[in-house]
């Protein structure tokens, strides 16, 4: 087909066009400054935090003050002089408080081609919603509720006293010490829940996934990756497509353990004193008990027995792997 002499002329117009915007942007090194705001309140706060760049650190602290230190980097890349925009965020930071509300980060037009690593400390009763792109984000010593996420960087909860929901894209997941229900799930990362006054939702789609001494259920699941729960104490349901599935803990009363891997191995630990009935099948594996078990039934993949006198239900199935039973160290 021929091209017409609009066709042409198409491509080195738009090409030209470039050139004349690129023309017009700033070119040279970043640049790089901080700020730091105190802010007096009253009363319990919510903190709205929304950042692109940067690493966020928010702690609980005694004095019933907001403190804000921003560390500023500017890209030289853009459409304006990149010392003066950081001139104007340094004297005039992203930060914002209304009524009980604060609102850091939410001037979004402000900052193209901005950097900014927030250490902000808050009155230990703040809600916390907080978000970012790239960085890290660490959330320690409030009273929650926390929900906080991250497209590119770790997410960290730690002393917190409601509920926390912690989530990253590429990143890992740590929660320590909440006092409420847990839920913490990361596409490519892993996901560490210790200590939880409540239930753990526990999800990575490739990571390893641990749960330790939680107070309430577990749910924990992982693709890629193996699962362990320890000190369980309930209900426990532990899925992996490929990896080990280990849980260590008492099934005794009226707890439930779903414990499910595709290709991986499964291992229980259980005390002396447990009481549980048991189901447990390997497509392609052995099923070891070296604990004293009561067998009602058994065949060369499968197994039903209860040790105690019953009471708690563990059913284990997996496809490609064995399955053992051990007592708790």
């Amino acid at each position: 087909m021929r091209m017409t002499r609009h066709h042409k002329l198409a491509a080195p117009i738009a090409l030209l066009s470039i050139v004349v915007a690129l023309t017009g942007c700033q070119m040279g090194p970043s640049v790089s400054g901080s700020f730091d705001r105190s802010l007096d309140v009253s009363g319990p706060i919510r903190l709205e935090l929304s950042n692109v760049s940067g690493d966020v650190a928010v702690v609980g602290s005694a004095d019933g003050k907001v403190h804000v230190h921003g560390d500023v980097r500017v890209s030289g890349f853009g459409f304006g002089n990149p010392q003066k925009r950081l001139d104007d965020l340094v004297s005039s930071p992203p930060i914002e408080l209304k009524g009980d509300t604060l609102r850091v980060g939410k001037e979004s037009t402000r900052l193209h081609n901005v950097s900014i690593a927030y250490a902000i400390e808050v009155p230990r009763d703040t809600e916390v919603d907080s978000a970012s792109v790239s960085g890290s984000q660490f959330v320690r010593n409030v009273r929650g509720p926390v929900q906080a996420a991250s497209v590119s960087g770790t997410v960290r909860g730690q002393d917190i006293r409601r509920e926390a929901k912690l989530s990253s894209t590429s990143g890992s997941i740590i929660a320590e010490n909440c006092g409420d229900d847990v839920r913490a799930t990361s596409v490519s990362g892993s996901v560490t829940v210790l200590n939880a006054k409540g239930d753990v939702l526990a999800h990575s789609i490739s990571g390893n996934v641990e749960v330790k001494n939680p107070g309430g259920r577990v749910d924990a699941n992982s693709s890629s990756g193996s699962v362990e729960v320890r000190d369980a104490d309930g209900d426990v349901k532990a899925h992996a497509t490929a990896g080990r599935v280990t849980v260590q803990g008492n099934p005794s009363g009226n707890s439930y353990w779903d414990l499910k891997t595709v290709s991986g191995s499964v291992d229980i630990a259980v005390p002396s004193s447990a009481s549980f009935h048991l189901s447990a099948g390997a497509v392609s594996g052995q099923i070891r008990a070296q604990v004293p078990i009561m067998i009602e039934e058994q065949g060369k993949h499968s197994l039903r027995a209860h040790m105690g006198d019953g009471g708690g239900r563990v059913e284990i199935h997996t496809v490609s792997g064995s399955i053992e039973v051990q007592g708790a160290q």
